[in-house]
């Protein structure tokens, strides 16, 4: 019996041994329109591994790239397409930079403090409905990720420090419940449990 620990390894692993060994038998024909016809059968079958794929624009130019790139660029073969640089396949891809942004509360996440420079810019009562969109949010994502009550004060506060003053809620302003917050994020657990328990 033979183990796949022992054989090849695949040079792309997404199409299977059986392409792999298609293309390497297509490298010993010495026949040219032999070895052209096996090699359109074989993109042939790998677009047919990939149906949902078809429509993509280039697809069939990617399936030639891989190709080659499977055939460790040895195919001499009249192909429609360039063959793919090896030098710009190995190159490694540029460093990420992080965002620079820091913000003063983790917890929080960009999406707030996107949503309150969205809010400063706004007038009257737009901008007051926003605040108060903006606070409940803030309540719901520290209360998650602190897994507790939280006192309105200090989301006042942060939402205050986060603006610069420019974000101030109304003196009457009703924060939703800690409870309400807490018994709909154990609902949505229970519920996604059950989801799982179904797909099982």
């Amino acid at each position: 019996m033979e183990y796949n620990t022992k054989r090849e390894s695949l040079t792309i692993p997404e199409y299977g041994r059986h392409v792999q060994k298609m293309i390497s038998h297509a490298l010993t024909l010495k026949d040219k329109d032999k070895q052209r016809k096996c090699v359109d059968a074989i993109i042939k079958f790998m677009g047919q591994m990939n149906p949902h794929l078809r429509d993509i624009k280039e697809f069939t130019h990617k399936l030639w790239d891989h190709l080659h790139i499977m055939s460790n660029f040895e195919l001499e073969i009249d192909s429609p397409y360039p063959k793919p640089e090896v030098e710009k396949l190995q190159e490694k891809p540029k460093r990420m930079n992080y965002p620079k942004n820091k913000i003063r509360f983790s917890y929080y996440g960009n999406t707030i403090a996107s949503m309150i420079d969205a809010a400063i810019q706004k007038n009257g009562i737009e901008k007051e409905i926003l605040t108060g969109m903006i606070a409940n949010q803030m309540k719901k994502s520290y209360i998650l990720f602190n897994q507790g009550s939280v006192d309105n004060n200090i989301i006042k506060l942060h939402l205050k420090q986060m603006s610069n003053n420019q974000l101030i809620l109304e003196e009457n302003f009703e924060f939703v419940r800690s409870s309400s917050i807490r018994q709909s994020s154990n609902s949505k657990k229970f519920h996604k449990r059950k989801i799982f328990k179904r797909k099982k």
